[in-house]
Formats: structure tokens, C-alpha cells, sequence
């Protein structure tokens, strides 16, 4: 492998491991890819992300947007109105997401049947 910490300012030794720090948490990836198609509001977030509360998800949104891969835009209106949108550095490795989405999608059995096997394990 050629990525080597001087490829990400000496704090990562891989590039995978500076992304993963970007999309790390369980619902991260899934606000990226539900922000691919345009901007959305919270409400529309939280639809979309089954299962995350109210407080995580305002956490992650902060994270993200503080990484620079999305971007809040206050409306300053009342009632208050705010959305979140892709950066071009979201967009771009929200790209990179959509594989794996797709792979999962083709392998979601075998997926399924091995996560419950795990399951039997613990």
C-alpha cells in the first residue's frame, strides 16, 4: 500500500482509517446516503434513519457538518427553518457509499444468515 501517513498529514497511517473516522458511527453512512438526492430538513433525516434518537442524531449531523461533509443552512425564519446538505467532499464520499449499499443489497441473504449464526455464537 502506498497511503501512508504523510498522505493524510501524519495523523492517520491509512487513508481508510481517516475516513473511517469521518463515517464513523452507526448512523452516519445512512445520513450521507439519504442526503444524496438534495438538501433535507431534520424531520426528513429522521424519517429516513429508522431506530436513531432525537439526540444522536443532532450529534452526528454536528460531527458531520464540523468534518466538512455537510453543510446546515439556517433559514432565519420563524417557524424556525434549517436543512442539511451535502459539501462536494460529502457528495464525493457519499459516492463511494453507494457500493456498499448495492453490495449489500445483492448479498443481503447471505448477510442476514450469518449475522444470525453470529448471533447463536454469543
Amino acid at each position: 500500500m502506498t497511503d501512508s501517513s504523510e498522505h493524510c498529514g501524519g495523523r492517520y497511517s491509512y487513508g481508510l482509517a481517516a475516513t473511517l473516522s469521518i463515517i464513523a458511527g452507526k448512523w452516519k453512512p445512512l445520513i450521507l446516503y439519504f442526503l444524496l438526492d438534495g438538501p433535507k430538513r431534520y424531520g426528513e433525516i429522521k424519517r429516513n434513519v429508522h431506530g436513531v434518537s432525537a439526540k444522536v442524531l443532532i450529534q452526528q449531523l454536528k460531527e458531520l457538518e464540523t468534518d466538512r461533509v455537510l453543510v446546515r443552512t439556517d433559514y432565519k425564519e420563524v417557524p424556525p427553518r434549517v436543512d442539511y446538505a451535502l459539501t462536494p467532499l460529502g457528495r464525493s464520499l457519499t459516492d463511494r457509499i453507494v457500493p456498499l449499499c448495492t453490495w449489500g443489497t445483492e448479498n443481503m441473504a447471505d448477510m442476514v444468515s450469518a449475522l444470525v449464526e453470529r448471533d447463536t455464537l454469543r
